[in-house]
């Protein structure tokens, strides 16, 4: 599911999420990357409504990690303040790399040396201007 999308709203964001979700299973993991503002949790939100999930997800920055029920358990991670995995295995987070159970979504992963090698789906999310926002979306192939 290689492929770029031009987005003009955070709805159109979102909705890349909810089409995002139809193709994650349980234990995978999907590294979002991009500035501040530019749609990542918005897109989180989209895959938590293409889950299922009925709560708001919000950005779990303070808490580093929040968890929800849907049709698969979705693990919402925040790595800004987060440097490698071992910091993730200090506060007992990397049992999440891959999850057990559910999927792992991770705002900022490109803040955490390593994720390359651990994620299913990497999306990066760039500015155009002031609405319009570049979504490219990578699936690695597995062996």
């Amino acid at each position: 599911m290689d492929k770029v999308i031009i987005t003009r709203s955070s709805e159109e964001t979102e909705k890349i999420g909810i089409e995002l979700a139809l193709s994650l299973r349980d234990g995978m993991v999907v590294s979002l990357v991009g500035e501040l503002g530019t749609g990542k949790t918005t897109l989180v939100k989209g895959i938590g409504k293409g889950l299922l999930i009925s709560y708001e997800i919000t950005s779990p920055s303070y808490l580093l990690a929040k968890e929800y029920c849907g049709q698969l358990v979705l693990h919402h991670l925040d790595a800004y303040r987060i440097c490698s995995i071992a910091e993730l295995h200090e506060v007992g987070l990397d049992e999440l790399l891959p999850p057990a159970e559910g999927v792992t979504v991770i705002e900022w992963a490109d803040r955490i040396a390593g994720m390359d090698e651990i994620s299913d789906i990497s999306v990066s999310i760039d500015y155009l201007d002031l609405e319009s926002r570049k979504v490219a979306i990578n699936t690695k192939k597995r062996t």
